[in-house]
């Protein structure tokens, strides 16, 4: 994000909440607790990939291409399956439920990182019952109306939106994604009052994007891209610092609202105390199908950028993302009771 506000805003949470410190050290609690068993010979029956979001969404997409390769180096079946819900928790508890064999996977968004500071409640922590696995994918967001709004420009919306505070809306994939808190850091600098609308997912708030019921959303290139191109909805700006080159005649948010920047991931997780050696072995692999040019060449052409990460790297990923969003969420009383 790289905002100036929001660096010094988590400078002054490290005294409470979940600090960065806390974050890594539980990852790396997780990632050296011993296995239940030895990962030899693994995979030694079908492997599950849960998708925290519905079918149409950029999760969906890099599970199943994942999926495929994955299938083809195990001799094992790898079925996806969608569980969407609460921002991607009702995957998470269930994954979180699972054997600690990592015969379950996990894709979801950063928002696995901010979800204890959401939710009051919840049926699993994501900081122990989670191992991170591998970083998939990075893609930016951008800011897209329906295709009928009135607003050409960032600065027309903005003008729009304080001409009628709190009238307008902006959909996301659940509470805590990365859409929702684009929206929020838009709000918050840009001085101007929405109303958030979650859904079960980026794909059905799309759906409403184009038919006009949201004045706005800030997905990701990856959905956006297709209905761009086929001209049902419209781009505002993108939420990178840059442009960027899936579209490159939209501008940065930034260049209207200073110090706007927010980027998307998603990434695979397993149980927490599944074998190490078998999570390293799905993160080699991973990265290995991620490699391929079938799938690098698909994802581009989306506008995401394909990584394969070590579970370290992502563990520290994920601990950077909590420090980043802990203070926006607390700034903006963000809280889900139930």
């Amino acid at each position: 994000m790289g905002s100036s506000d929001i660096s010094a805003l988590g400078s002054a949470a490290t005294g409470g909440g979940l600090t960065r410190r806390t974050a890594l050290a539980a990852l790396t609690a997780t990632l050296a607790a011993p296995g239940l068993a030895r990962a030899q010979g693994f995979p030694s029956k079908s492997v599950r990939i849960l998708v925290a979001f519905p079918p149409g969404g950029a999760a969906d997409l890099v599970a199943r291409l994942i999926a495929d390769k994955l299938s083809q180096a195990w001799g094992q079946t790898v079925v996806v399956e969608n569980r969407p819900g609460a921002g991607g928790n009702v995957a998470g508890a269930e994954v979180a439920r699972s054997d600690p064999d990592a015969h379950t996977l996990l894709i979801t968004s950063q928002s696995v990182a901010v979800a204890r500071l959401l939710y009051a409640r919840m049926a699993y922590d994501p900081s122990t019952d989670l191992a991170p696995v591998s970083m998939a994918i990075r893609v930016p967001n951008v800011m897209v109306v329906p295709a009928a709004s009135p607003d050409r420009t960032v600065q027309d919306f903005i003008a729009r939106a304080k001409a009628n505070p709190g009238k307008l809306n902006f959909g996301s994939a659940g509470v805590g994604t990365s859409i929702h808190m684009a929206g929020e850091l838009f709000k918050h600098l840009a001085k101007v009052e929405m109303a958030h609308v979650p859904y079960r997912g980026a794909g059905p708030a799309m759906n409403d994007l184009i038919a006009g019921r949201l004045d706005v959303m800030f997905d990701t290139v990856t959905v956006s891209t297709p209905q761009l191109r086929a001209g049902t909805i419209r781009a505002l700006g993108i939420t990178s610092k840059t442009r960027h080159a899936t579209l490159p005649d939209v501008a940065p948010i930034a260049d209207t609202v200073p110090g706007y920047e927010v980027n998307s991931w998603f990434a695979f997780f397993t149980p927490a105390r599944s074998p190490a050696d078998a999570v390293a072995k799905i993160a080699r692999d991973m990265a290995t199908a991620l490699k391929d040019p079938v799938i690098t060449g698909r994802l581009a052409s989306l506008g995401a950028t394909a990584v394969g990460s070590s579970p370290e790297e992502l563990g520290a990923a994920v601990s950077a993302e909590l420090a980043l969003w802990e203070p926006v969420i607390r700034s903006a009383g963000i809280r889900i009771e139930g």
